[in-house]
């Protein structure tokens, strides 16, 4: 693992250098690609130097163990037990660090919410999932927006678009793709029985503009009246805009902004993104078919977690984790349950030695 590490640090050392080049600094892209490749790197770097130093202070300790006076070898031994603690520590920390990560991790992303099966009852439970998104990425400190939204009758969401910013977003959320079933008495329901409704989330790497190129010979654009909240103008003007990709028949609308200009900006960030998520998808099934994840099944249509309120639960069926703190799950906190799913996925990959 040493070696290991050395050529790491060796690289990191390469990466800063080329960073201070004016060369690299001018070029956008090669400056983006390598101060990425420094951030993570750096991050097995300092694991690796707080190692090092525990592996000195071990060392020393058993130096004094040896030849130290009676008074300097009690406070070595007394230290020796701590230091093996967090040498074995250090070294599970570094491990994981050394896990091979997702190309796609530190990206931002685009997170889609549509209600399923149960009519009014599937919205209002997309409106409850975006509520405890939007309060996660709060605690974050992600900053979000909302692309593209279509409410439900009775409140809630048929769909949502919301685009989420910040430090590992995708890499963070991207275990929460797939359907989500919620088991209640809906406010919908007058005899008090317990509905079962769901909706589904998806939650899309955000393709860059150097990830994918959209030509602009290969895109038909339409316009159209605004049908959501947003004053008097919205619907005089045609400034809502749908975006068809001729070659995959992807089509996107957006009619969030105040401006054909705006909305258009916004929807061509979507297009490269569902092209560009296209893209990944495929790669990611040729990858599963090789080694089938169980936290990552790349199945839209699989079922991962149920919000059972009236026992106050919330389960997971990927990792057969069972919370009972519903409401506060359901208010941002989530994330006991992320890291628990990003855990049983590294066990994987390091059993399967990817």
């Amino acid at each position: 693992m040493i070696d290991k590490l050395d050529a790491i640090k060796g690289r990191f050392e390469q990466v800063s250098l080329a960073l201070t080049n004016p060369e690299v600094v001018s070029d956008n892209k090669q400056f983006s690609k390598l101060s990425k490749e420094y951030r993570q790197l750096e991050k097995i770097v300092k694991a690796y130097d707080t190692y090092m130093k525990l592996l000195d202070s071990i060392a020393f300790n058993k130096e004094v163990l040896e030849s130290g006076d009676e008074e300097m070898r009690e406070l070595a031994k007394e230290e020796t037990e701590a230091l093996a603690n967090q040498k074995t520590e250090q070294e599970e920390i570094i491990r994981n660090l050394l896990i091979p990560k997702d190309p796609q991790d530190e990206k931002n992303a685009i997170l889609e919410i549509r209600g399923g099966t149960g009519g009014d009852e599937a919205a209002l439970f997309a409106g409850d999932l975006l509520r405890m998104y939007l309060r996660f990425c709060e605690l974050r400190g992600w900053s979000t927006n909302i692309l593209s939204e279509t409410p439900g009758s009775v409140g809630g969401y048929k769909e949502v678009v919301v685009e989420i910013n910040g430090d590992d977003v995708y890499g963070t959320l991207k275990f929460e793709s797939g359907v989500h079933r919620v088991q209640r008495v809906p406010a919908t329901e007058t005899s008090g029985r317990v509905h079962t409704s769901a909706a589904t989330v998806a939650i899309l790497p955000e393709a860059e503009e150097v990830d994918v190129d959209v030509r602009e010979a290969d895109i038909k654009m339409d316009t159209f009246r605004s049908s959501g909240a947003g004053g008097q103008h919205v619907n005089k003007t045609e400034s809502a805009v749908r975006l068809t990709h001729i070659p995959t028949g992807v089509v996107v609308e957006c009619q969030e902004g105040r401006s054909q200009h705006s909305n258009r900006d916004i929807a061509m960030k979507m297009l490269r993104t569902r092209i560009y998520e296209a893209a990944v998808r495929k790669h990611e099934e040729a990858i599963a078919s090789q080694r089938k994840s169980l936290v990552s099944t790349g199945d839209r249509s699989a079922k991962i977690r149920t919000y059972n309120y009236p026992q106050g639960r919330v389960t997971d069926h990927r990792i057969g984790m069972t919370v009972y703190n519903l409401d506060a799950f359901t208010n941002g906190d989530i994330e006991e349950m992320l890291k628990a799913l990003a855990f049983a996925e590294n066990v994987e990959k390091m059993k399967m030695g990817s």
